[in-house]
């Protein structure tokens, strides 16, 4: 699976579409590796052009700030995870065996597959866990919600939450289901390698990650009528 995919994302995440110029597409690949070596914080557009060899101005040209540019990772992210969930489970008809896949994927911090001939996927899967709070946990979220720019983050959680209920049509919180999902693996992503006192995740190359364990024992606990075990083999 590490053939160029091309995606396509919401045209108000940018002022310039950044696939369509080699110099949007090194700002796009830059971005990723200049964000996760600062941070969100410390990161700033005249740090991405000094790293470019070019200006401000023609970053600004791309984005009109670091938030929508953050915004633009994000969902970039959110759009790969559905291409890896949808080739992984293509042929999967157990929605129970669906779900398990999902998490899997989820919680593989390893991210094994580049995304494309171009980008770094280990970069943007770090910058994902620590910084995608940051892109919806703002005063502009309700305007940004109205433009849509999250769609791509609700849509992988709405087709996840419609195979919750195919494993149980009554479960009642198949939305919140999933997206605890999504926030508890990149929190205890986050706990396991920083305050690993708040968890009893542990991260071993090699071993049966226990994020995936968790969060199996998490959904099927609460989804009720399936026997809570331990991961399948896919990825």
């Amino acid at each position: 699976m590490s053939a160029t995919i091309r995606i396509r994302l919401n045209e108000k995440l940018f002022l310039r579409d950044p696939e369509q110029t080699e110099l949007g597409r090194t700002i796009f690949k830059e971005s990723i590796r200049l964000i996760d070596e600062l941070g969100f914080e410390l990161f700033t557009f005249k740090k991405l052009a000094q790293q470019i060899n070019s200006t401000e101005a023609s970053v600004y040209r791309y984005f009109e700030n670091k938030h929508k540019l953050l915004l633009y990772l994000v969902s970039w992210y959110w759009n790969w995870l559905d291409y890896r969930i949808s080739y992984q489970t293509h042929n999967v008809k157990d929605p129970v065996e669906r779900l398990r896949i999902f998490i899997s994927i989820l919680a593989d911090n390893r991210e094994g597959e580049p995304l494309d001939m171009y980008n770094d996927v280990h970069a943007l899967a770090r910058i994902v866990v620590l910084e995608a709070s940051k892109a919806y946990l703002t005063k502009e979220v309700d305007n940004d919600n109205k433009d849509g720019l999250f769609q791509d983050y609700k849509n992988l959680c709405h087709k996840m939450a419609l195979v919750v209920l195919e494993i149980n049509p009554d479960y009642p919180f198949p939305h919140a289901l999933v997206s605890t999902l999504f926030e508890a693996a990149r929190k205890h992503l986050f706990f396991a390698q920083h305050l690993p006192r708040l968890t009893e995740v542990k991260l071993n190359n090699g071993e049966e990650n226990s994020l995936t364990t968790f969060l199996n024992h998490l959904a099927f606990a609460l989804i009720g009528n399936v026997a809570v075990s331990s991961t399948s083999n896919s990825k």
